[in-house]
């Protein structure tokens, strides 16, 4: 595994993790979601499902998160999470184990970027596997708690544990909710005719099996839902991490390789 430390279209360092196979049978971005950092467990285990299948794996840390790239999350939001996507695919062109069409893997919001990214860039895209996706701003807001939105509003700060840094997160609500408000995935859906993995948990409260079923009956081509029973938002433990790469490995198998 080699990292690297390049550069986005503001110069801004963005750091990057590049698993190579000798024998490439495809090639994979995977990114995180909002507040995330590419060494997250389910991150983690979206890359060994792919590398498994013998794909170059490129993962990396957003600006504005909590990884080792550029910024500070009170700054965060869609479109810069958007930015360094598109910013770490250009670069990767320069090399030579970049091929197309390539697939793309998510969670949360960046599942939200990879499929906006891919509904404007069909050709390049392989397959996308966006898990607990945001599909767009007004149905986040849906799913916070009014008490909530009113502190948020009041203090102009969202304020939140990440259990896996044991820091409190603080992001400027005020830029964020005006940000995240521009995009709506379920209008673009219909233009991602390519295979789509859809997952989620049970017992996610942010971006909800309702929210999923949404976008899945605005796909065009071939696609599947599957439910994490038990899972949270972000998927932790060890059996559900022990699922999400079997459906994974399965979903490449009969669908990116053939």
């Amino acid at each position: 595994m080699d990292k690297f430390f390049i550069k986005n279209r503001r110069g801004r360092k963005i750091a990057v993790l590049l698993e190579k196979h000798k024998d490439q049978k495809g090639l994979v971005f995977v990114t995180h979601g909002l507040g995330g950092f590419k060494e997250q467990p389910h991150i983690t285990t979206f890359a060994l499902a792919f590398k498994e299948k013998k794909f170059t794996v490129v993962r990396f840390d957003n600006g504005h998160s909590l990884g080792e790239s550029y910024g500070d999350y009170n700054k965060a939001n869609f479109t810069n999470y958007y930015n360094d996507l598109v910013d770490v695919i250009n670069w990767s062109k320069k090399n030579k184990w970049y091929q197309e069409p390539f697939a793309l893997a998510s969670h949360s919001m960046g599942s939200g970027c990879i499929l906006y990214y891919a509904a404007h860039h069909p050709k390049k895209v392989k397959a996308p596997a966006p898990t607990a996706t945001v599909i767009g701003g007004k149905y986040s807001l849906q799913h916070y708690k009014p008490e909530d939105l009113t502190k948020w509003e009041e203090s102009g700060l969202r304020e939140e544990l990440s259990k896996s840094k044991g820091i409190v997160k603080k992001l400027n609500w005020p830029q964020f909710k005006k940000d995240i408000l521009k995009y709506d995935i379920l209008i673009l859906a219909h233009k991602l005719t390519m295979p789509v993995l859809l997952m989620v948990g049970s017992k996610d409260t942010g971006t909800p099996l309702a929210d999923q079923k949404k976008l899945y009956s605005k796909l065009k081509g071939d696609k599947e839902l599957h439910v994490i029973k038990g899972s949270t938002h972000t998927f932790k433990e060890k059996k559900h991490l022990e699922q999400i790469k079997k459906i994974f490995k399965n979903w490449i198998s009969k669908k990116v390789l053939k």
